[in-house]
Order: structure tokens, then sequence, then C-alpha cells
């Protein structure tokens, strides 16, 4: 057993956790580097005996991901979290974003279950079992950058022989084990045309009038994606396409030259990206065609795969058996597709609530700290320990 002064107390873990500001965002002006965040769980991890490895991510200078591992030989476990936040309003919050604040039975700050607590419950889970009855590898990965670009996680099979059986990934689920989730696309369509008078139409060509037929083709696809694809274990069963910003032209007595569709795309399990680009290309295919080059299609961010792990796995059976709780499909999007690439069983599973995720005053309720405590633990010596 590890002795209970290798380490801090499960507060203070999660304190020092919080104290640590790791925000990332699109917005240079919030974005922070997570190398403090890592340096801290690699301190934690190797008290615990275990090799840590950082890197700096390719993508992004000041931005880390660790992999941490203990034990010898072929596949083990790897639990699996995102060491950034997202930006706060301070006008929101009740409390320090970044001191951990005890009230109402709960912990409030900034990361306490999206998603920086996850690793205090990691520690502790392992510093509470024997190291000795280990019999296969557990590996901890942190990533950096989840709540924006999710380089982190593309960027794990830097990592040599990073080839787990199993990886649970713990986001805030309410320990109730995921199985499944839509992705996320984010695009731009930017239609440019010529502008000219109002008066004679025959001096521009209109880009607002383009959109139109653009849009027109988009919402065709809608419908065509509620009767093609549809998946009941998701409460909302079809994938999704929110057309969320618009913009063009200037001024009434102007043709348009300019016109921009911001449009937002969540795809069920089974619909790739590669498929969707595909279609999103064929609705403009009209315009493009009669206009060769005034189409642009502009990510706003890398898409993000959907996720399915099959309900039949090991892996899915045993966090149902350990949590009392069938696992179920959710609409938001996590790293799980690029860590299922690692070609283990993967789960998302952890302590907290998605309703207080990205949320003024985000809290962990103390009365779940317990609960959470033994499930880790009966995961971890299931597949990594001898009985």
């Amino acid at each position: 057993m590890v002795a209970a002064r290798s380490l801090p107390s499960f507060f203070a873990m999660y304190q020092q956790l919080i104290a640590q500001p790791s925000i990332s965002a699109t917005d240079p002006k919030w974005d922070q580097s997570n190398q403090k965040v890592i340096h801290l769980l690699a301190e934690w991890l190797e008290l615990l005996g275990f090799d840590c490895e950082i890197n700096e991510l390719n993508s992004q200078q000041g931005k880390y991901n660790l992999l941490a591992r203990r034990g010898t030989g072929s596949g083990g476990l790897l639990l699996s979290g995102h060491t950034d936040t997202v930006p706060y309003d301070a006008s929101r919050w009740n409390f320090d974003p970044f001191k951990l604040t005890e009230q109402d039975n709960r912990w409030y700050g900034l990361g306490s279950i999206d998603m920086k607590g996850f690793f205090a419950f990691v520690m502790q889970a392992l510093s509470e079992l024997d190291s000795s009855q280990q019999n296969k590898p557990i590996m901890v990965l942190a990533t950096a950058d989840e709540e924006t670009t999710m380089n982190g996680a593309r960027e794990v099979s830097r990592f040599a022989n990073l080839k787990p059986d199993y990886c649970v990934i713990g986001e805030p689920t309410d320990m109730r084990p995921v199985y499944a989730h839509k992705g996320h696309m984010s695009e731009v369509i930017r239609i440019t045309g010529r502008s000219g008078h109002s008066s004679d139409p025959a001096l521009g060509i209109n880009a607002i009038e383009l959109m139109h037929e653009v849009m027109f083709a988009l919402l065709k696809l809608k419908e065509e994606f509620k009767h093609k694809y549809s998946d009941s274990s998701f409460t909302v069963p079809q994938p999704t396409m929110n057309f969320g910003h618009i913009h063009g032209g200037d001024n009434a007595n102007r043709i348009c030259g300019c016109c921009e569709l911001h449009l937002d795309i969540r795809p069920l399990p089974g619909l790739s990206v590669d498929e969707l680009y595909a279609h999103l290309h064929k609705a403009t295919e009209s315009v493009q065609a009669r206009y060769p080059g005034c189409v642009e299609l502009i990510s706003l961010h890398h898409p993000v795969p959907a996720f399915r792990q099959t309900t039949d796995s090991a892996l899915v059976q045993l966090a149902e058996k350990i949590s009392q709780s069938k696992a179920q499909a959710v609409n938001y999007c996590t790293e799980a597709p690029f860590l299922q690439e690692l070609g283990c069983e993967t789960l998302v599973l952890g302590p907290g609530s998605i309703k207080q995720a990205h949320q003024p005053d985000e809290y962990l309720s103390v009365d779940s700290i317990k609960p959470t405590q033994e499930k880790l633990k009966s995961l971890l010596k299931a597949f990594c320990f001898s009985q």
C-alpha cells in the first residue's frame, strides 16, 4: 500500500488542481498553457511509482500531453482526461473559480467536474490499492486543449507502444457509462459574388441569392438525414444541422458581393466526416458549376467524429455492473473517437454531472465522492489487479 503521507490529501489534490489556471480558448486573450497542471500530475504519479513522459504538442507550443505508466507487459487499462477548462464569466460566479470552496455539501471550482477533478479521484483510488497485486499495466493520460481543438487527443499516437486493452475517459457522466456519442463539425460556407449597383442586376452576382440556393439544398439534406439516419438510443435520434450565423452585404442598394453561413452539424455514429463533406459539396455544386471558384468551405475547427463502442464489450458490461446503470448514448462529444483509434475498448465514465459542465459555479457533490472512489477502485481491480 502507498502510505497516505506520500500524496496530499484528496481535498488538497483537488484544491491544487483547481488553483492552476489552464483555460483553452480560441481567443488568445483567454488561452493559457496547461504545463503547471501537467507537472503537478507527473509529480503525484511518480510518487505512486509511475514512469512519466511529457510531450509538447507539435500543433501548439506551450500545450502538453502527459502519459504515465506503471507495470510491465501488454494491454492493461488507460485512464484518460483533459487538463484544460473553458473560460469563465466572473460576473456570474459566486465563488473564486480558482479556489476550491466547500459550501452546501458541494465543492465549487472551475474544472471541479470538467474535468480536473477526475485526476484527483484517480490518484486517490491508486493510493488505496496494493501495487504489489497489480498484474496488468495501468496508464494515465492527461491531454491538452480538449475544449477547443482536441489537438492533445489527436497527438496521442506520438507516445510509443501505447496499446491498452481498455480506455476509460473520465468526463462527467455521474459515473454512468457512455458507450456512444455524436460527432461535431462547425463549417463556414462562403460565397463570393460580384458587387454592383442594385439598379441593374446584370452588373453583379448576388451572393445572398446564391446562398439562398445553397440553404435550400441544405434544408433538403437536413430532412434526408431524418429519414436516412436514425438511432433511438440518442435522445435526439437523427443527425442535426443548425444554421447558427449568416452575414452578407452592406447596403440595400448594393448587389451583395459576399455572404457567409456558419453551420453546426452533429453526426451519428455511422455517418463519417468524409460523407458529411461530400454532402456539403453536393449542396453547393450547382452554384459552383455556374460560378466556378465562388464557393469556399472553411472549417471553424477540425471535425470530431462520432463514437460508438459495442455494448457487448467486456468494458461496457463491467462498467454497467459496477455502476448499476445501463450504458447510454449522448449528444455531446469527447476525445473518445481519437483514443479508440489506439485499438482499445473505449468508454466515457466519470464523476460529476454533465449539467454542471461549462456552467457558472461548477461543482462536485460531496455525497458522490465515496461512491465514485469505490467504483473506480472496482474498475482498476477488475482489469489490473489479482483478485
